[in-house]
């Protein structure tokens, strides 16, 4: 210890380069950033599946969750609220507002019980909110979509969605 104490400090010796100019540091900070952007696709939008399953694997995933423990079911319902959203755009988008609007009430549906199934200890809560804020997102491009009376649905639905998203995340916090 006391040899380190000894040690006397290296004289700083001058550089013989010419410091960088800002405008040359920037330029290559945004070449990097660049090149790092065009060569790898954004992180978060390879975390969720963005496409519509089957009536029956609809069907599969409604009765996984409606038999799930009261722990894995604000997560599974979220599942759901996600994969009938996307359902949703998919209907909107192509012009089937009566569909769509039948989509939207059961995702209301499976907002509200998500919301009491909250109740319980839950797991996966901060996916389940993840998961939720994308679908909010989701919905809310959706709703551009949309004109008249079918756009007051989906903003009734996405308000709800909103609501779920709050409570979600009140309980991450709280956990």
């Amino acid at each position: 210890m006391s040899s380190l104490l000894r040690l006397a400090p290296l004289p700083i010796r001058p550089s013989r380069r010419s410091a960088p100019s800002l405008c040359a540091i920037s330029l290559g900070l945004f070449s990097a950033f660049a090149l790092s952007a065009s060569l790898s696709p954004p992180a978060r939008a390879a975390e969720f599946d963005e496409s519509i399953p089957t009536p029956q694997a609809l069907a599969m995933l409604e009765q996984r969750a409606s038999q799930a423990s009261p722990r894995e079911q604000p997560f599974l319902y979220t599942m759901l609220v996600h994969t009938m959203t996307e359902k949703a755009g998919k209907e909107i988008s192509d012009g089937d507002t009566t569909a769509a609007a039948a989509t939207l009430k059961q995702v209301n549906r499976y907002a509200h019980l998500i919301q009491a199934s909250l109740a319980h200890n839950t797991s996966q809560l901060k996916n389940a909110e993840m998961l939720m804020h994308h679908t909010t997102y989701r919905l809310g491009q959706f709703l551009h979509l949309v004109s008249g009376s079918d756009k007051d649905s989906v903003q009734d639905t996405l308000q709800q969605l909103n609501q779920v998203n709050d409570a979600l995340l009140t309980q991450v916090f709280q956990h």
